[in-house]
């Protein structure tokens, strides 16, 4: 069953119930977005790219973060009109927030999709 649309993101069930494992890496695939930004979402991307689960996970993870440091770059441009201190501290919080959200989906054994996330990464 599909939540609808909301501002803090969507979630499904996926088709087949995830392994312990399985849901360790996709939790992970967000938690190490805290530190590595996109390195962790990334190379967790490409390892598993055998099990549907962790991969859907981790590459919503590594658009969002792809989408948070485009976000950054804006921001410390924008720095300087003065704009870009109010920015950066949203983009902290938000980027934050969605992390927490997606890491509990995950372990709720749910698809999450992140919301403002570009799809670069198919």
């Amino acid at each position: 069953m599909n939540q609808p649309n909301s501002i803090l993101g969507t979630e499904e069930q996926p088709l087949v119930t995830p392994t312990s494992d399985e849901k360790t890496m996709a939790i992970l695939s967000h938690i190490l977005a805290l530190v590595t930004g996109f390195i962790g979402p990334l190379i967790i991307y490409l390892v598993k790219k055998d099990s549907p689960y962790v991969l859907a996970h981790a590459r919503e993870s590594l658009n969002f973060q792809i989408t948070m440091t485009i976000a950054y770059i804006i921001a410390w441009l924008l720095v300087f009109i003065l704009i870009g201190f109010v920015l950066i501290p949203l983009i902290i919080i938000t980027n934050l927030v969605f992390i927490i959200i997606a890491t509990i989906r995950a372990s709720e054994n749910k698809l999450y999709k992140y919301p403002l996330s570009i799809r670069l990464v198919k």
